[in-house]
């Protein structure tokens, strides 16, 4: 018996050896070892702090900073990328810091960037740095990686094709259109002349695009998911910036029961719009054309071919992932796009009047019940160089993060396996040896004819990324950004409320602090 006991002290004893040394070697030694590689490659960076890496020093900058700035300033990097600011004058556009112990290669250097996002070989797959970005946006189309994002790709690619899109558009400018009607009331109600908060109304009409056009549903009957996903939104957001213990999302901690609680409402609500789909199906005679059908069909049992049986691309636990995928990317980053666009509007009222000019003698004077179509929206051109110009200075979405598969050189030096690569796409679109001195200033002609093709402005503009992972819906998102622009202007004028605070936040997507308050005036008064 106390051989036995002798035997198991001496494991357990071992077992804690090498788990002290493992964690060493990955809190210490492997740390040293890479900044030490790195530095003799000429890649420097701020110092390796046990456990936090950087991460303490880039709540420091983001604490330190300054809260808002003057309405006509764009240069919200110094509170929503601080460390970018700080560390790329010391060490260059690309320099390592850390994420707790793994090495995080900033790659503020937009012809690098180019690369890693064009890359097609899988050397630098999706990272995921909080398992609850899991939750907020599912295993699909955006986070997936290699075969598993080609087999989500092949079934929801055909739901945004060009034919579609234009199917979709009435959709899109019926939605805006009841968004104004409501506007209307609102201001005929004041006299002709009201506030109004913008940002909130265009979460809910993209939430109702969305809906409506991936999913056959309405905001309505989606509103849990989207109020499910916006708190997991802020939760997500709160961990990307704390080292994670292992194991520690199976914790029941109070942050932890909520996150489950809130994924326990989207899956059941998601489960419901498709259960209705499937009840359907007989009578609609199939699944349906839009996003959710697509998956659907793609989900059930394929009849025997020459007797074999094909195994569905999708299962159902996918179709949820997916559907939650587009019901927070499908909505959040174009209602960012709008408010952002409402807001440089109200800012340049010369070019308020060009885009109204141009809505109305292209879509009509906005009476009726004609609706825009996709061939108008795309006649649109001094709108979409708008469009581009406000994606440059107030992307959606500041930054993209890749992660490397294997060591893979990188223009100059080599990067380890298992880094963290982060793409700072706010700062490189005000990087002044790519867009000129006037990186600052908001200037859409920038993009206009020969002068874009010229300087490359239009393949550094990567508020979509590019690339095989470019962002699917960014056609989408333009084309209702434009109808919905399109059937604001021709109906009204803006200017910013006295109670605005321009205060540009990240909470994962590039959104106004304190809202978007808007004077709303009739274009009849």
């Amino acid at each position: 018996m106390g051989s036995a006991w002798a035997l198991a002290a001496a494991a357990v004893a071992v077992l804690a050896a090498a788990c002290l040394l493992n964690a060493v070697a990955r809190l210490v030694w492997r740390p040293r070892a890479v900044a030490a590689a790195l530095h003799r490659q000429g890649v420097r960076g701020p110092g390796y702090r046990l456990f936090v890496g950087s991460l303490g020093e880039i709540k420091r900058l983001r604490a330190a900073a300054t809260v808002a700035l003057d309405a006509s300033s764009h240069d919200f990097i110094p509170f929503v990328q601080p460390q970018f600011r700080h560390w790329i004058p010391l060490y260059g556009r690309v320099f390592l810091c850390w994420f707790g112990s793994t090495p995080e290669i900033c790659v503020g250097d937009v012809g690098l960037a180019k690369r890693v996002l064009s890359d097609r070989t899988g050397l630098f797959p999706k990272n995921v740095t909080s398992p609850v970005l899991l939750k907020l946006l599912g295993n699909g189309l955006v986070l997936a990686n290699g075969d598993e994002w080609q087999r989500h790709k092949k079934v929801v690619h055909p739901a945004f094709n060009t034919d579609k899109l234009k199917t979709m558009t009435a959709t899109m400018a019926g939605c805006a259109r009841s968004m104004v009607a409501r506007w209307e009331e609102e201001v005929a109600s004041h006299g002709g002349r009201a506030v109004i908060e913008l940002s909130g109304q265009f979460e809910e009409v993209t939430a109702d695009v969305i809906s409506h056009t991936a999913f056959g549903s309405s905001y309505a009957e989606g509103k849990q998911v989207f109020m499910a996903l916006r708190e997991l939104q802020f939760i997500t957001f709160s961990t990307l910036l704390s080292v994670q213990i292992p194991g520690s999302r199976y914790f029941p901690t109070k942050k932890n029961l909520r996150v489950w609680m809130l994924d326990k409402k989207v899956r059941s609500t998601l489960m419901e719009i498709i259960n209705n789909r499937l009840a359907a199906k007989e009578k609609a005679g199939g699944y349906g054309d839009d996003l959710l059908g697509l998956m659907l069909e793609a989900s059930a049992p394929a009849p025997p071919e020459h007797g074999e049986s094909r195994a569905p691309l999708l299962s159902m636990g996918e179709i949820i992932d997916e559907c939650k995928t587009f019901f927070f990317a499908g909505q959040e980053t174009t209602s960012h796009l709008l408010t952002w666009t409402m807001f440089l509007l109200s800012t340049h009222p010369e070019w308020q009047e060009k885009l109204r000019q141009e809505a109305v003698r292209e879509c009509g004077c906005g009476g009726g019940d004609r609706l825009p179509t996709y061939d108008m929206l795309c006649k649109l051109k001094l709108m979409n160089l708008f469009l581009l110009e406000t994606l440059r200075l107030y992307s959606p979405v500041p930054l993209i993060r890749r992660r490397t598969r294997a060591p893979v050189e990188m223009g100059g030096f080599t990067a380890p396996a298992g880094a963290i690569l982060t793409l700072p796409i706010a700062t490189m679109h005000r990087d002044e040896e790519v867009w000129g001195t006037d990186a600052g200033v908001f200037d859409p002609t920038r993009f206009d004819g020969a002068a874009g093709r010229r300087g490359g402005k239009k393949a550094a503009l990567l508020s979509f990324s590019l690339g095989p992972r470019a962002c699917i819906g960014q056609s989408f998102a333009m084309v209702e950004t434009k109808a919905a622009v399109a059937a604001i202007l021709r109906r009204f004028r803006l200017a910013l409320s006295p109670e605005y605070v321009h205060a540009p936040t990240d909470v994962i997507t590039l959104r106004p602090k304190h809202g978007l308050p808007m004077i709303v005036t009739s274009v009849h008064t």
